[in-house]
């Protein structure tokens, strides 16, 4: 098993984890009750974790379910992605926003999508939609503000 795969293998673990946590259930069920949720129903509150998403869909449905989602676009071999990884988990443990991650090189897509040109990049999605982008290493008072708008 390759050091990639092996990544894989406990961002899959640890996002399991999270969504029995959080509802006892498992990736599918956590889409299909945030698909279930009605409109006026209060959103779900931010887990303290980083949310690692694994496609798409994945983003799809923690952008639905979330109101204020703060999302890392990163890359394993970027040394600032590296950097910004503490304030990242410290985001998502202090702030109400919930807090998610996408490696830009297992979703292209993904970060073509939203126009990520370098890594590290965050957009701050409010009610589903891109409200903010910031490039490059802040630190997290000023992330923390820049949530906190929002929130």
């Amino acid at each position: 098993m390759s050091d990639s795969d092996r990544i894989e293998e406990i961002r899959e673990e640890k996002r399991q984890r999270l969504l029995s946590e959080q509802g006892g259930g498992t990736a599918d069920d956590a889409a299909s009750e945030a698909s279930a949720t009605a409109p006026d129903e209060p959103a779900t509150a931010a887990p303290d974790e980083p949310i690692h998403v694994g496609s798409a869909e994945e983003f799809s449905d923690v952008t639905e379910r979330y109101d204020v989602v703060f999302t890392d676009f990163y890359a394993d071999w970027c040394g600032p992605c590296k950097q910004l990884e503490p304030i990242v988990e410290q985001l998502a443990a202090q702030t109400d926003a919930a807090v998610a991650k996408v490696d830009i090189d297992a979703n292209q897509r993904l970060a073509t999508q939203f126009g990520v040109r370098s890594v590290p990049t965050m957009i701050l999605f409010s009610d589903g939609e891109p409200a903010e982008q910031v490039v490059g290493v802040r630190g997290a008072d000023q992330l923390a503000g820049l949530i906190q708008q929002y929130t």
